[in-house]
């Protein structure tokens, strides 16, 4: 693994303005990083397909998933005073909303700069004060005076997305990243650096990588990616919400630099574990450190592609990840790293014979 050509990867795939839906500049940045590797396909959804250059199509498929959307928001009305009434496009906390700095993308596909607003606190009330904002009683800003403003100078429209205006940066002394949209572009980066790793390489199955979109609004482009593909196994790369910073020692289960995260259970699906326990085994073969979780809320891509294709065996590898769904997220390299040679050795030793055993 190149680290700098990596970390240079991820920070384009982080930088990417992609709110759900709208994954174009996503694309874009993996169908650079993807070139050479394999064969490049796009669906309508925007799905985009990586299938390996060495591929026989005779043996078992195992699909690698990363989604490329991130949450953000779209825009709903515009006021009369020129501010931008915007609904959700994902998970957010509400409270973590007001006061950042955001991208609006207009008619022309520029982006605008904006500022999410509320009323100020000279302004309210002793009641509105001891209230959580909800996002309705928040506007985004970019600085106009009038509707006709906001549509015949800014172009903007209704129905554009929002998304955070974040820039990745890389501490060297820590070997920590702070960017926005690491989940899950951190997933979209291990699928084509795993693609990287085994390139030239004989394998025993056919490897097929996909960038899946719309998976904060509902795993919609994973759902689509599972009826393409047709996997006989999957590994779905996934930024996951790290807890090291407001759990218990003992309950700790997705710390920063622990190493990627494997879940037996989440909302939607219950992990096959006999691949949880090949998967878990191998790291701690290998000396890959591997952190196991049980979780009662949440849900991947892994969901719907476990459903699929009469029923496919599914591990989710979490790259950690502090304060998901927010503008601005911590991840460790070594974190990513890690994911990527647990992916890379699961696939060179995987056959029709271990897969029938799952």
């Amino acid at each position: 693994m190149d680290n700098q050509l990596s970390l240079k990867m991820i920070e384009d795939l982080s930088n990417a303005y992609g709110a759900s839906g709208f994954e174009d500049e996503v694309l874009l940045v993996g169908r650079k990083y993807g070139e050479g590797l394999a064969r490049i396909e796009e669906n309508c959804i925007r799905d985009l397909f990586f299938y390996r250059n060495e591929n026989t199509g005779d043996q078992p498929v195992i699909l690698l998933d990363g989604h490329s959307d991130e949450v953000g928001f779209m825009i709903q009305a515009i006021k009369p005073n020129g501010t931008l009434q915007f609904i959700p496009l994902g998970g957010w906390v509400e409270n973590t909303v007001p006061a950042h700095k955001v991208k609006v993308r207009n008619a022309e596909g520029n982006y605008i700069s904006g500022i999410v607003a509320s009323k100020p606190p000279h302004f309210m009330s002793a009641e509105e004060k001891g209230k959580n904002l909800p996002i309705s009683a928040m506007v985004i800003d970019v600085g106009a005076t009038s509707a006709e403003e906001v549509v015949n100078d800014f172009k903007i429209r209704v129905g554009a997305p929002v998304v955070p205006d974040v820039t990745m940066e890389y501490n060297e002394q820590n070997g920590v990243m702070l960017g926005k949209a690491f989940d899950c572009r951190l997933g979209c980066a291990c699928v084509v650096e795993t693609l990287k790793e085994l390139k030239g390489q004989d394998l025993d199955v056919d490897v097929v990588g996909v960038f899946s979109t719309q998976e904060e609004v509902g795993t919609r482009g994973a759902q689509v990616a599972a009826q393409t593909v047709k996997p006989d196994i999957a590994i779905v790369f996934e930024g996951s919400p790290a807890d090291d910073t407001f759990t218990p020692d003992y309950l700790i289960q997705t710390a920063l630099g622990r190493g990627p995260m494997l879940r037996h259970i989440d909302a939607k699906m219950i992990t096959n574990p006999r691949f949880i326990r090949y998967a878990i085994d191998l790291g701690r073969e290998l000396g890959i450190p591997v952190q196991e979780a049980v979780r009662t809320g949440g849900s991947t891509n892994g969901a719907p592609i476990h459903l699929s294709n009469m029923g496919v065996p599914v591990i989710v590898i979490g790259l950690p990840v502090r304060y998901i769904h927010t503008h601005h997220c911590y991840a460790s390299f070594c974190d990513f790293q890690n994911s990527v040679k647990l992916a890379v050795e699961i696939i060179k030793r995987l056959n029709a014979n271990i897969i029938k055993g799952f």
